[in-house]
C-alpha cells in the first residue's frame, strides 16, 4: 500500500489538470471507469461537474469511489 499520493494528469473539458491520489484510489478509479464503459477523463469530468466549489477534485474522486464500492449513489 502506498501512503503517499501520486500526481497524474487528466484532461477535463479540454483543459489539463493534475490530481494527486494514492495508488489504490487510482486503481479503483480506473476500475469504476472501465465498469461504466467510460474513459477516465470522461468520468473525472463528470465528477468535476458535480462537485461543489468548496470540494477539491481529488476529494470528490475519493468520495465518488467510496460511494461506488459501498453501493451508494456515486453520482453525487
Amino acid at each position: 500500500m502506498t501512503a503517499r499520493p501520486v500526481k497524474r494528469s487528466l484532461t477535463l473539458q479540454g483543459h489539463r489538470t493534475s490530481v494527486s491520489l494514492e495508488d489504490e484510489f487510482w486503481q479503483a478509479f480506473r476500475e469504476v471507469a472501465r465498469a461504466r464503459g467510460m474513459a477516465l477523463n470522461a468520468l473525472a469530468a463528470e465528477i468535476d461537474a458535480g462537485r461543489g466549489p468548496e470540494t477539491g477534485l481529488a476529494s470528490a474522486i475519493r468520495v465518488f469511489i467510496l460511494r461506488h464500492y459501498r453501493g451508494g449513489n456515486a453520482a453525487r
